[in-house]
């Protein structure tokens, strides 16, 4: 199907072609229709199976430019993915020709600056729920205006730690507002939360299983853990990425990896939860625009950062849930390009390795370096 098939507007279509997009991907197909009819929805679809534009097509099918309003909110976990789904409001604007904008509302961030954005009437409002719903009350944002609520990965956003936050937000828009949920995996326990959400909802999944693209290699080394660290200096030199993502836990290893490189001549930055939001955001641009090659951060990142031509992702914190060594792996090998995926493990970690073949049936090798180069173990 094409997006003229779709029904998208010329507008639209035009701008979509300017960023190389020409044809609509399973989740927007499967959903376009759905949202325009104000269906409440939710949606699984795989790490960079294109759910963004997903909800914002439809959305600004809806948007109704004459109204000076709050006409939709996307509810996201995290600063960086407000700022990935604002950029892709920004970018279809302009190359559409369109006056739809949208105002960044998050925690930890100057509120006078927010309220500031907000008095220029943006008809989408991107953030985090604790703030936007701080706003709501203190009657910056229009909830009653509000056609569509975007819960963004809803698995995380419906957890213990921000579902009250999220249902605070919904009470406050009109009861027919339309509610869509997204995300990667979504399990039975997340529908089951979304029940206090939204009532009728149509469940879209792309694909039975949640799978890793094909495209991405997977390797392993085994080693101890003080030698993390510098296990990555070699890699590093071995593999000699074009644009790479580490990922590791702890404030303290990020902050000693990202030193280790740098010393090596390494074009390396980190970021983490307690590093400043301008310099957070300066590092990103940076790595997007290809002044970085490694980019070293905690799973703030995995979730958030939806950025081209990551070739290489390295693992050196291990993560226990499957599902999040699927969103650390899909940041790489977009557009079909081919990435890899290397974990550095300590012989305790080994089960974590078999988790991941098993819920993602993928092959995951197991390696060793010889003289500067990675061969069969």
């Amino acid at each position: 199907m094409t997006f003229k098939e779709l029904g998208l507007q010329d507008n639209l279509i035009a701008a979509l072609n300017k960023q190389g997009i020409t044809e609509p991907t399973s989740i927007q197909e499967q959903t376009y229709d759905k949202i325009i009819n104000n269906a409440n929805v939710i949606a699984r679809s795989q790490t960079g199976s294109g759910k963004t534009l997903a909800y914002l097509l439809p959305i600004y099918a809806k948007i109704d430019e004459n109204l000076k309003s709050t006409q939709a909110i996307i509810l996201v976990p995290t600063h960086e993915l407000a700022m990935q789904v604002h950029k892709q409001v920004e970018l279809l604007s302009k190359n559409a020709n369109s006056s739809i904008s949208s105002a960044v509302i998050i925690g930890n961030a100057n509120i006078e600056r927010q309220i500031d954005a907000l008095k220029k009437k943006p008809a989408i409002v991107i953030g985090t729920a604790g703030r936007i719903h701080e706003l709501i009350k203190k009657r910056k944002i229009a909830a009653h205006t509000t056609k569509t609520i975007v819960i963004d990965e809803a698995d995380r956003m419906l957890d213990q730690n921000n579902i009250n936050a999220v249902k605070d937000v919904r009470k406050t828009a009109m009861r027919d507002t339309q509610v869509l949920l997204f995300s990667a995996s979504i399990n039975d326990k997340t529908i089951k939360s979304a029940h206090d959400i939204l009532t009728n909802p149509v469940i879209i999944k792309t694909s039975e299983k949640t799978n890793i693209p094909a495209n991405i290699e997977h390797l392993f080394f085994v080693i101890e853990q003080r030698d993390k660290l510098e296990m990555l200096r070699k890699l590093a030199k071995s593999i000699n990425p074009k644009k790479a993502m580490v990922f590791i836990n702890k404030a303290y290893d990020i902050e000693e990896a990202t030193q280790k490189l740098k010393y090596h001549q390494y074009n390396a930055e980190c970021i983490y939860g307690k590093v400043d939001k301008l310099k957070r955001k300066n590092t990103i641009n940076a790595f997007i625009n290809g002044k970085l090659q490694f980019l070293i951060a905690t799973d703030i990142a995995a979730r958030g950062l939806d950025i081209e031509g990551v070739t290489t992702i390295f693992n050196i914190s291990m993560p226990e849930d499957p599902k999040d060594y699927l969103h650390r792996a899909g940041r790489c090998a977009r557009n079909n390009e081919k990435g890899l995926c290397v974990s550095i493990i300590t012989e305790q970690e080994l089960p974590l390795i078999k988790s991941y073949q098993k819920a993602f049936g993928i092959n995951i090798l197991q390696k060793r370096l010889y003289q500067g180069k990675i061969v069969r173990k």
